[in-house]
């Protein structure tokens, strides 16, 4: 298979097209079956193309960008991990339980985690209680 990159002569569109070989864009072309999809001239012909190189280097930049996301998900996995077996889950009564805690000082039981918007830290940061943001991925794995 190839790819040619062609230009209508009537009305300059560019497009690309692919070709068993060069051979068959050359009969094709012969007996017009090749038109443009905008004015439907049949005077095609190919267009510069730029080659398709490999390129090793971008293809280790990617190996290593691939090496580098799987390192932080494998550390996002341990910290959950961490905070699952450490911590009590609140679910989305995040907010509450945290003024609960802070508020009531003969609640110390231990830590908690959940979810919460982003209003609900805003206001518990003006009220003086600390929280942590971390992210959390989903998956089968964890």
């Amino acid at each position: 298979m190839i790819k040619y990159s062609l230009i209508c002569k009537n009305c300059d569109l560019t497009f690309e097209s692919w070709f068993s070989s060069s051979k068959e864009y050359e009969i094709l072309k012969k007996k017009n079956f090749l038109n443009c999809h905008k004015c439907n001239s049949i005077k095609i012909e190919k267009n510069l193309m730029a080659p398709s190189l490999i390129n090793t280097k971008s293809d280790k930049s990617l190996n290593n960008e691939i090496k580098k996301y799987k390192r932080i998900k494998k550390t996002i996995s341990e910290y959950q991990k961490f905070i699952k077996n450490n911590f009590k889950y609140v679910g989305d009564k995040f907010a509450y339980e945290a003024r609960s805690i802070h508020y009531n000082k003969k609640k110390k039981n231990k830590g908690i985690y959940g979810t919460a918007s982003k209003q609900d830290l805003q206001e518990l940061k003006e009220e003086g209680i600390d929280t942590q943001m971390i992210p959390w991925i989903e998956s089968k794995d964890n």
